[in-house]
């Protein structure tokens, strides 16, 4: 009971916290600027949406098709399909709650493939830490070519916030380095006590994890089809660039945007995603913010925000459900052929 409780609390907490920066944003607007956002939906060539999700859905085929290849180089032979139904299984998942989605896709490998959990999340973090690494590249090769365009955005928006307040002239920021100093110190008295909670079960359940984690990390270093490895995580990120450049084309207004918006807004919105669950409100308002350094209206911006995060939730809300409805039919006729 008291897990449910939580459960609804922090689905509660992000819903709210989603809601607050949808109101934030369309106060903002007036109501000739609403009337544009609706008559934007209104006249939206949706085709160039349905492309758009087709290319999403090839996406996570290829992160798929990549995970098994981390779990093959752990010596499992899971089944494509039951992987590919728990990679969207865990993206419905994660909409609800953050990082709910790598446990529940885990638990769908432990369930029907009999993979130990600790070992398929192993592969997730270490497929998670890559993927982060492969944007982080991305991101500054997205500023460093369009540096003279977005730098007054980045100063504004990411440098003043993050450093003008704490590193003010005069200010000695007692209270930040005396925080800094505290958390070494607990690291230190930790690490140095360790062997006292090494008994303690969720000490032994971090320690699971941690093995686990270092187990995915080697089966990229033994892993024989490195090179096959490289190609999928090229046709991940080059669909989710298509994903975003494509849905342009469906305003009259952002059908003219060059291929660099789009590689803006893909950096700039995943930023969004990752703050917010979902991205649900932070999301729209970055890429309206974006699309304003490229000559369009705040009012198209938000549209198209809207438009991109619909089109994207609504793909993992049906290949989710999908996924789930499927997953036990599909493994009980399987296992009803072995048998036979």
């Amino acid at each position: 009971m008291k897990t449910k409780f939580a459960t609804g609390i922090k689905l509660l907490f992000f819903l709210s916290l989603g809601f607050f920066f949808i109101w934030l944003f369309v106060r903002s607007l007036t109501p000739e600027q609403l009337d544009q956002v609706f008559e934007s939906f209104r006249n939206a060539q949706y085709g160039w949406v349905v492309i758009s999700v087709m290319i999403g859905i090839g996406s996570h085929t290829a992160r798929a098709a990549r995970w098994k290849l981390l779990l093959e180089a752990m010596g499992y032979k899971p089944r494509f399909l039951n992987v590919f139904f728990a990679v969207f299984t865990g993206y419905l998942a994660n909409l609800a709650l953050p990082r709910l989605g790598e446990v529940s896709r885990c638990g769908v490998l432990t369930r029907y493939e009999k993979i130990p959990f600790n070992k398929s999340f192993g592969t997730v973090i270490t497929e998670r830490a890559f993927d982060m690494a492969v944007f982080v590249f991305i991101f500054f090769i997205t500023i460093l070519i369009q540096f003279s365009q977005l730098k007054d955005y980045l100063y504004l928006r990411i440098v003043e916030p993050l450093f003008g307040r704490v590193y003010q002239p005069g200010n000695n920021n007692y209270i930040t380095w005396a925080i800094a100093v505290l958390i070494v110190l607990v690291f230190v008295v930790l690490y140095l006590l360790r062997k006292r909670f090494y008994h303690l079960k969720m000490v032994e359940k971090l320690r699971e994890l941690l093995l686990g984690f270092l187990d995915g990390m080697k089966s990229i270093v033994v892993m024989k089809t490195k090179l096959t490895f490289l190609f999928y995580t090229a046709i991940i990120w080059l669909s989710y660039y298509l994903m975003t450049y494509l849905v342009f084309f469906s305003f009259v207004e952002t059908s003219h945007l060059s291929p660099m918006a789009g590689l803006a807004v893909l950096v700039f919105g995943s930023v969004g995603i990752i703050v917010v669950q979902g991205g649900i409100g932070v999301y729209q308002a970055i890429v309206a913010e974006t699309l304003v350094l490229y000559g369009i209206t705040s009012a198209i911006g938000y549209a198209m925000g809207w438009l991109l995060w619909s089109a994207q939730t609504l793909m993992i809300v049906l290949m989710g459900a999908f996924s789930m409805g499927v997953l036990p039919f599909y493994n009980r006729r399987i296992k009803s052929h072995e048998q036979v």
